[in-house]
């Protein structure tokens, strides 16, 4: 799935946290940040960091509102490259904690949720041709997150009994390179098929990086379903 989760960041939780940047922030660049954040999605790997990105990028365009030492000339390539040592930075610099950011995310994502339901579904597009390989696929599958699972509710959601249940799939599609090099270094896992989405949320050089792993195969779109046979 594709995540358009920047709405979030400007009608909900950024702007709750810094209210003061986004009257500096018109349609205009609002659109050119949403469309910076699709760039810059792949460095993102718990959501609090989508706010830190998001104030950033208004750094980059509104000197004024500055209150960073490394927004000056920064550039969207150089954050892309260089994103875990900024980050601590710039925390350091706007005096954030990591726990606050946390909270405040998954409270307006949570509330989201509560009081509109669909449109939080539709904020979260499947990726051109996903669903239909999911809902037409013959082999048996399961979606692994680190998402929490609702216990109640109309929710046809089961869960293996065991972890040890996993030990045994054939085939694991990821769009994080580190996650699969994680699962690299699992001797319970080597029996695993690895592949790396090329349309997820990976960068040009991790994909080159992947082809140069010979447990890691890339994964195209196109291919998709036909992996799901």
């Amino acid at each position: 799935m594709g995540g358009d989760l920047y709405a979030l960041d400007f009608d909900g939780a950024a702007k709750i946290r810094w209210p003061w940047l986004f009257g500096q922030v018109d349609s205009a660049m609002e659109t050119w940040i949403i469309d910076q954040m699709y760039i810059l999605r792949p460095v993102v790997e718990t959501g609090y960091e989508n706010l830190l990105l998001v104030r950033l990028l208004v750094e980059l365009q509104v000197p004024s509102v500055r209150k960073s030492s490394v927004a000056d000339g920064l550039t969207v390539e150089a954050i892309l490259e260089n994103w875990w040592q900024l980050k601590p930075i710039i925390m350091k610099e706007w005096d954030e904690e990591r726990d606050a950011l946390i909270d405040l995310f998954g409270r307006v994502r949570d509330e989201w949720i509560d009081n509109d339901l669909s449109g939080w579904i539709g904020a979260n597009r499947f990726y051109p041709g996903v669903a239909d390989a999911l809902r037409f696929a013959s082999s048996q599958l399961y979606i692994v997150t680190t998402k929490q699972v609702p216990t109640q509710g109309n929710h046809d959601i089961h869960k293996p009994k065991s972890s040890s249940h996993f030990l045994s799939l054939a085939s694991f599609v990821e769009d994080r390179l580190a996650t699969l090099k994680n699962v690299i270094k699992e001797p319970a896992l080597a029996g695993w098929n690895l592949y790396l989405g090329r349309w997820g949320y990976n960068t040009e050089k991790e994909r080159a990086e992947a082809e140069s792993i010979p447990r890691i195969q890339l994964l195209d779109l196109s291919d998709f379903s036909k992996k799901l046979k």
